[in-house]
């Protein structure tokens, strides 16, 4: 660990190369051959011979094995690679929807384009019913709503979580049907 100032430095890259492999013996790998366990020290001579890095890549190992590379090199295409996986991967975002039981036909429409459009982006949907008032005594009036919410959007999602009360509110949650199946 260094220090910049009075801050310690942390380095992410725990990766130990030439002076810093403590080990007295190594397996040592250059360019796909496997020279066998050598002493430390006549594989740093190989590596500066060959104008490279000695890098430690299997620590655990007994002993640990290090490869000659050039570690500037092999640093950056791990985080080209690293990147691009980053990339292709998507975030599941959850949305909330919120209605009520009164919710009048042309925002129930509206608010199940919302919930088919977020369905689509593969984004999880939180059905929100929030009761109010002495509606809370009418939570069949609810229940059939969330019913007919995943009646409209059987061919894009299906029910991850059946609607569950937590007192004036019902809760459903609805992820994206999965492709393929």
């Amino acid at each position: 660990m260094s220090s910049i100032g009075k801050y310690p430095v942390r380095f992410q890259d725990q990766t130990k190369i030439n002076d810093n492999i403590k080990a007295r013996e190594v397996r040592l790998i250059t360019e796909g051959n496997n020279l066998g366990v050598v002493k430390l020290e006549a594989a740093l001579e190989i590596a500066s011979q060959q104008g490279l890095d000695l890098v430690e890549v299997a620590p655990d190992a007994s002993p640990p094995v290090c490869k000659v590379m050039d570690y500037g090199k092999y640093k950056y295409q791990k985080n080209k690679r690293d990147h691009e996986a980053k990339k292709s991967q998507h975030i599941i975002h959850v949305k909330e929807v919120k209605f009520r039981p009164k919710t009048d036909e042309h925002d129930f429409q509206f608010k199940l384009d919302h919930i088919k459009k977020f369905l689509e982006a593969k984004d999880k949907v939180k059905v929100t019913l929030i009761f109010r008032g002495r509606e809370a005594s009418h939570v069949h009036l609810g229940i059939r709503l969330l019913d007919r919410v995943v009646e409209e959007i059987a061919e894009l999602g299906v029910v991850e979580q059946h609607p569950k009360r937590e007192g004036r509110v019902l809760v459903m949650i609805l992820a994206p049907k999965a492709q393929g199946l």
